[in-house]
């Protein structure tokens, strides 16, 4: 096996890392101190990241963040600032929230390389069906009590940072520090690898780099056996997309006296859950919503 057959798809062998970190955005909800936003926009800037979304903060950005951001206060000129979360992730195909702990309904956890690694496998097999560039989100939590259960079930994955178990919180602008760290370290191994199975002769069976379980073992050491997002023939399907199918299958599930308008409890969310794990594509969105159509009139 050569080293491009290793991922499914490389972005582009002449991709870079900042190609790559383009396609994340870092999303901050609910923050309470402005300093804060532009602490985290020096962490993002310092890795290599340059997409900032915040959602409905207490306060506005001002000369509190410009102080904090350093140089990344170009982050915060750009920065998007959205009414609610639904609005900001609504054209994701991939979503990660930032978790200290379990909650109810937990979705699969990830450390920060593990995340990396799902995000630029997932960078790669997008990039196959589509020309349009993918857009992943990493969510941030208040900073007295991070995400909500409700917020945290948007995510695909939380992204938990190993830490002292009797005290695991950070800071947002240092969970946003480490977990862009690990990010772009693996960004760097992701093109090197990605390079050299560009510029060396594939054909070379003495070659060492064709040694498929050298390299594998190299970028996937330590990694724990988790259910990767996969990529099938059609890109996959934005936030968006998956909510309204959520919602208009607990709405005919109503209808069909499946379910009690007055009782869901945590039906949405295991509905979500459910289309996260099996990863729809827009073909199967299609499907999916033209039965659903056809029974909510029968």
């Amino acid at each position: 096996m050569s080293i491009s057959d290793l991922s499914v798809s490389s972005y582009s062998s002449t991709s870079t890392a900042a190609d790559y970190l383009s396609c994340l955005q870092v999303v901050m909800v609910n923050t309470t101190l402005p300093a804060n936003i532009g602490s985290a926009a020096r962490a993002m800037h310092t890795m290599g990241l340059s997409r900032l979304t915040v959602v409905d903060p207490k306060l506005p950005i001002d000369e509190t963040s410009v102080s904090h951001a350093a140089g990344g206060s170009d982050l915060l000129s750009s920065a998007a600032i959205t009414p609610t979360l639904e609005a900001a992730i609504k054209d994701c195909q991939l979503v990660f929230a930032a978790s200290s702990r379990s909650r109810h309904l937990p979705r699969p956890v990830v450390t920060p390389t593990q995340a990396a690694k799902i995000m630029f496998d997932f960078i790669d097999r997008q990039s196959t069906f589509s020309t349009d560039k993918p857009n992943i989100a990493i969510l941030f939590g208040r900073e007295d009590r991070g995400l909500t259960n409700e917020e945290l079930s948007y995510a695909d994955y939380h992204i938990q940072i190993d830490a002292n178990p009797a005290y695991p919180v950070l800071n947002v602008a240092s969970a946003v520090q480490v977990i862009a760290s690990f990010i772009f370290a693996y960004a760097q191994t992701h093109t090197n690898v990605i390079y050299d199975s560009a510029t060396y002769d594939n054909s070379d069976d003495n070659n060492p780099k064709n040694d498929s379980s050298n390299q594998s073992n190299s970028v996937e050491q330590s990694l724990l056996d988790i259910h990767l997002r996969q990529q099938w023939d059609e890109p996959a399907i934005t936030h968006q997309q998956l909510q309204q199918l959520t919602q208009r299958t607990t709405e005919l599930m109503i209808q069909r006296g499946l379910a009690d308008s007055n009782h869901l409890k945590s039906l949405p969310s295991r509905l979500s859950r459910l289309a996260s794990r099996v990863q729809l594509d827009q073909k199967e969105y299609q499907l999916l919503s033209a039965l659903i159509a056809k029974l909510s009139k029968d």
